[in-house]
């Protein structure tokens, strides 16, 4: 349709607001990722324990995204959410993890090994646990209950989290202990060759 000098056309209603809330959704979550490794290696000072806490939050998305595949594969701005809450609930618990396997090391002079992965994991097997068996009770209802009108949010964000939650907790358990007993020794620094005396 032409339009006259000085008229434009422009979309307005529920799809804008959407387009522009999923744009501006994934930049804070991308934000949000950046800042959480900042703030693992400014605790850790390691670039290892870093590069671990990276690679393993994409693996605790995976059962958001199979809960979304299983419920009609509608990727919706709650669902969106829903991610963004299980990256930083699989984050905070695999620092707990981590920092408790430098506080064995470096506290209770464990010795790095196999003893001291399987003790780091068993004594925080039972937050962990706690942790997700809280979140995930708390999101039943809202699951139980359907996309209901007024639930067009909660509902999809409910069920990425729960599927989350799920993965992300056997990530901690299992995933993220076995990573960090093959690379989470930092490895020292080589020994600096002989200076060699000149001959007179």
């Amino acid at each position: 349709m032409p339009f006259a000098t000085g008229y434009h056309p422009e979309v307005l209603g529920e799809y804008a607001a959407l387009k522009e809330s999923r744009s501006r959704l994934w930049s804070i979550g991308a934000l949000c990722l950046v800042g959480i490794l900042l703030l693992v290696w400014m605790e850790f000072r390691s670039s290892r324990i870093t590069a671990l806490v990276a690679i393993s939050l994409p693996f605790a998305l995976v059962g958001g995204v199979v809960a979304v595949a299983l419920t009609g594969g509608v990727l919706s701005l709650g669902s969106l959410v829903g991610f963004v809450t299980v990256i930083g609930i699989a984050a905070r618990n695999g620092i707990m993890l981590l920092s408790h396997y430098q506080h064995l090391e470096r506290h209770e002079a464990m010795t790095f090994g196999r003893e001291l992965v399987l003790r780091g994991a068993e004594e925080r097997l039972v937050p962990i646990l706690m942790t997700a068996a809280c979140a995930g009770l708390a999101l039943v209802p809202l699951i139980v209950a359907g996309n209901a009108p007024g639930h067009e949010i909660e509902h999809p964000m409910a069920i990425v989290i729960l599927g989350g939650l799920i993965s992300s907790t056997a990530l901690n358990l299992l995933l993220l202990p076995a990573l960090y007993a093959r690379y989470g020794k930092e490895q020292p620094d080589p020994p600096a060759a002989p200076h060699k005396q000149a001959l007179a």
